[in-house]
């Protein structure tokens, strides 16, 4: 059986935001393609992030297309650098063009839901912290993907920075579980079978997806049908037995009023 070809997430994120520039503009991908002097095929093949393009492709398609500099600042971003760690820069990627992704956090707020002053104590850098922020608008995108949290009730009681950093956070996550994509759940503290620590799920619209587990020495992001298997058991037992949304929201009300504010 031939192998599927795995696709650099980092040039499926740019090529979604070059079909989406594109749509926006009115062009089909032949008439965007004739504006900057190439094939259909070769815009289609950037959609896909099936061909790594060049910064001056993407210069020529941001003038096309009316974005000033917004799809050469996309290539910097995406195909050239990434501000993320090693481990991570894949499942990052991924994440930007994900139709549905599942975070389970068993000691700490998961990023994509961090306040600035909460993430902060976290992350050593300035480059750092500015990278997590703007991974925050995946969140927002439009469409924006549904958005699955879990947190370990532990999680409510860690004190992170002082309290009133505990009493921001907890605040944003009483108000961002009543967001329409957003289901937030709270997973009282207990043995779960196969969860051994935080992981992520990134699903494609293509069905395909990616998992991405933490370690003490950073973390693996892994497209193995024997890895994902596992991490679709894990978060099934999760979600079964955490709390569900409304008594979610209402638990964590209780240890913002009891124990931060």
């Amino acid at each position: 059986m031939a192998t599927k070809k795995r696709i650099d997430p980092h040039l499926r994120n740019f090529g979604a935001k070059v079909k989406r520039f594109r749509e926006e503009a009115g062009l089909s991908q032949a008439e965007a393609a004739k504006l900057i002097n190439v094939t259909r095929s070769y815009v289609g093949q950037v959609e896909r992030g099936i061909t790594r393009c060049r910064k001056d492709f993407s210069e020529r398609l941001g003038d096309a297309l009316a974005r000033g500099d917004e799809v050469a600042e996309a290539w910097a971003e995406l195909v050239r650098s990434a501000k993320y760690p090693q481990y991570f820069e894949d499942y990052a990627s991924l994440e930007g063009t994900a139709v549905m992704l599942r975070h389970y956090s068993s000691d700490v707020v998961d990023g994509l839901l961090q306040v600035e002053s909460y993430a902060r104590v976290l992350l050593r850098t300035e480059p750092s912290l500015q990278a997590r922020l703007k991974r925050q608008e995946t969140l927002i995108r439009d469409p924006a993907p549904m958005a699955c949290f879990i947190l370990d009730e532990s999680v409510l009681h860690r004190q992170v920075g002082g309290r009133d950093v505990m009493k921001e956070q907890l605040t944003y996550l009483y108000e961002v579980s009543s967001r329409e994509k957003i289901c937030l759940q709270i997973a009282p503290t207990a043995y779960y079978r196969s969860v051994s620590g935080s992981f992520c799920i990134a699903t494609q619209d293509d069905r395909d997806e990616a998992a991405y587990a933490a370690s003490a020495f950073g973390g693996e992001t892994s497209e193995e049908a024997e890895h994902l298997a596992l991490v679709n058991e894990a978060f099934a037992n999760l979600q079964a037995r955490a709390l569900n949304v409304a008594d979610s929201r209402a638990h964590i009300g209780k240890v913002l009023e009891a124990k931060w504010m």
